[in-house]
């Protein structure tokens, strides 16, 4: 997946609101950019950190810049949670992804559960169908025992918790039903759920995972012009 134009560097002077930062770039200006995450950022809302930010080329967005990397550590770490659906899609036309490999169609944003709709649906003529759930993983902590994991959630996520519930269902029902987590950094060699945030997703993964849902974890090689699928990255759940 590449940056439809070239990136823009700054410096954080902060995020707030959620889905709100102020940048300074480096030419002096300071710009209020969009934060497209959700979640607590821990870690990578430090003042003064590198940045990168791409211009919103969208006619009705209400900002002109939208923040997509920050620098941690000497490492680029992603931070706009909308890019992995997009990047799975393209990883799994070019068959990078081995266990989703084989499918002859595959949907977008399609309506399944209660009010949801699952990132991608690959489908074929002679096996069940697959719904894949993708989730932006960034959250590197560096605790004890667990220093180089990348961990999923950085915050309470119930809508996270009711997407397993429903991945549950359609393994249940016997369609394939697989949670995929997309480690957008480069600093870590293992994924690990963050238990200790939200417990209650904690559960809901393990639950689902008995009734039939697979866990996979990819990382990422992000790049100033772009993010790319780097292979699978091992679990420890």
């Amino acid at each position: 997946m590449l940056f439809p134009a070239p990136l823009v560097r700054g410096t954080l002077v902060r995020r707030y609101k959620r889905f709100l930062s102020d940048v300074t770039l480096d030419g002096g200006e300071t710009i209020t950019a969009h934060v497209a995450n959700p979640g607590s950022m821990i870690g990578l809302a430090e003042p003064g950190s590198e940045v990168w930010l791409s211009p919103n080329t969208n006619p009705k967005a209400k900002l002109a810049w939208r923040w997509e990397l920050i620098r941690v550590g000497g490492h680029l770490v992603g931070v706009n949670t909308a890019h992995p659906n997009r990047l799975i899609e393209e990883a799994v036309a070019a068959g990078a992804i081995r266990e989703l490999a084989g499918y002859t169609v595959c949907r977008r944003e399609v309506r399944y559960g209660v009010n949801s709709r699952i990132d991608l649906l690959l489908e074929d003529a002679v096996r069940p169908p697959c719904y894949v759930e993708i989730k932006c993983v960034n959250l590197r902590r560096g605790l004890a025992g667990r220093e180089t994991a990348a961990e999923f959630p950085d915050a309470v996520t119930k809508r996270g918790a009711k997407h397993l519930v429903e991945l549950g269902e359609m393994a249940a029902g016997g369609a394939r039903a697989v949670m995929l987590y997309v480690v957008q950094r480069g600093d870590c060699d293992h994924f690990r759920i963050a238990g200790d945030i939200d417990p209650a997703y904690a559960a809901a993964l393990a639950v689902a995972q008995a009734r039939g849902v697979e866990t996979l974890c990819y990382a990422c090689d992000m790049r100033l012009d772009g993010i790319g699928v780097a292979g699978a990255m091992p679990l420890k759940l």
